[in-house]
């Protein structure tokens, strides 16, 4: 690891390794990771990735993304966003990325919730890990990116709301302030801030932390979706996604005594409340999803991940129903940006789920976050490559490293200003609704 760098990267998740594949091979990239490059949310991405299905589509899809989003999209984001499909998914196709395909060959389509038709393409029910294992086999190749794994920013370095680079600790608690014209920060979602999430729990937020720290302007940090629909456990840990896309095929939803109680396909906020309602009357802890609609082969071969995982539980999704519960899934808001993922310091960038460029409203549409991601990682790595700087060398020279030794302290004191924030902002928004 070198002390400066044109980009630094904090993050290996799909988002950040899009941008870093889409920035000049010219371009000298420090990459950071708090634990192995695959340990992303990203890879754990079940459902797959939307595709506009043509003009026929556009209002269609413009409409469910919109809807789901309770109409506080950003028309622009999200205009932005699906005219883009077509060339990502080309882009992925030539990177070598794999879809399933129908039997004459064609790119196969599945359905999820509050989708008014199938457009979204998918690989078996690992397709999150799919794209980013392919784009992080190609990074490793380049010799222009340099990927530290077991690496921890710690803060921001920035002088007049000018980002001069970024302070790390290693595994062995060292602490290197690294300097760059360029920081993104590509680094997650708030789920490890839970005691129910189906994220990694060190994926915990400090990157809006350190932004709030620095009077970097967020937004939407009380928009927290939760997922319908995870494996219902009594063991700790991370939750197992049920993946929407098997509702989408024809899972069903019963209470205690087997019957259906709501609709499958509703948005995830709307299904969740039902959910929890229908928990609370029938004085359980979870409820119960059926697969067996959607036949023996449909199971082993489009959701081949979450059978094996079903079957470790003691559960056999061909033969009976599987107890799924509720919990913390995805962030909307974050760091805000515009449509160029550029944030309100010069010279510091976000995307994927740490920033909020308005795709996704209030709810996120299934499916969308990992298009969103690449969309506006590519266009984050299209404003760097259009406004390169220079290392300001300055920055570092009265740094107190000192203050950074104690990672647990600064880990709560980020922690801390999060939901303190969250708790604010959802106050305010009550005082709005009054």
């Amino acid at each position: 690891m070198k002390e400066n760098y044109d980009v630094i990267i904090v993050g290996t998740g799909a988002a950040g390794l899009y941008c870093a594949l889409n920035l000049p091979e010219r371009t000298n990239i420090l990459m950071i990771t708090k634990q192995e490059a695959d340990q992303s949310d990203s890879f754990l991405a079940q459902g797959g990735i939307c595709m506009l299905r043509g003009e026929d589509d556009y209002n269609d899809y413009f409409e469910d993304t919109m809807r789901a989003g309770h109409y506080e999209n950003d028309k622009k984001a999200v205009d932005l966003m699906i005219r883009s499909s077509n060339s990502i998914i080309r882009d992925l196709l030539q990177r070598n990325v794999t879809f399933a395909r129908t039997p004459d060959g064609e790119l196969d389509f599945t359905r999820e919730g509050a989708h008014s038709q199938p457009r979204i393409l998918f690989y078996e029910d690992v397709t999150g890990k799919q794209i980013t294992q392919t784009l992080l086999g190609e990074a490793l190749t380049r010799e222009n990116i340099e990927i530290c794994e077991y690496m921890t920013m710690v803060d921001l370095i920035s002088r007049d709301n000018i980002c001069g680079g970024i302070i790390v600790m290693d595994e062995q608690n060292n602490v290197y302030p690294i300097r760059s014209p360029h920081v993104v920060l590509a680094c997650g979602g708030l789920g490890g801030l839970y005691k129910n999430s189906t994220n990694f729990p060190h994926i915990a937020g400090d990157g809006l932390g350190i932004a709030m720290k620095h009077q970097v302007e967020l937004e939407h940090l009380d928009y927290i979706q939760i997922h319908p629909t995870t494996l219902y456990s009594r063991k700790p840990g991370r939750r197992f996604l049920i993946s929407e896309s098997v509702r989408g095929e024809g899972a069903l939803l019963y209470d205690k005594n087997g019957q259906r109680f709501t609709e499958e396909l509703q948005p995830r906020d709307l299904l969740s409340q039902a959910i929890f309602a229908q928990m609370e009357k029938d004085d359980t802890e979870f409820v119960w999803e059926d697969m067996r609609p959607l036949g023996e082969d449909t199971i082993l071969k489009h959701f081949p991940n979450i059978f094996k995982r079903c079957m470790e539980e003691g559960f056999d999704p061909r033969k009976e129903p599987i107890p799924v519960v509720p919990a913390q899934h995805y962030f909307m808001g974050g760091i805000k940006v515009d449509l160029g993922s550029r944030t309100s310091m010069k010279g510091l960038y976000a995307c994927g789920e740490t920033s909020c460029n308005g795709v996704h409203g209030a709810n996120r549409l299934a499916s969308n976050s990992l298009l969103e991601s690449l969309v506006f990682a590519g266009r984050a790595a299209k404003s760097i490559t259009e406004n390169p700087g220079k290392v300001d060398e300055t920055m570092v020279e009265k740094l107190d490293l000192n203050k950074y030794e104690d990672l647990d302290k600064l880990r709560e004191e980020y922690k801390k200003l999060v939901l303190d924030e969250i708790e604010r902002v959802k106050e305010a928004r009550k005082g709005e609704e009054v």
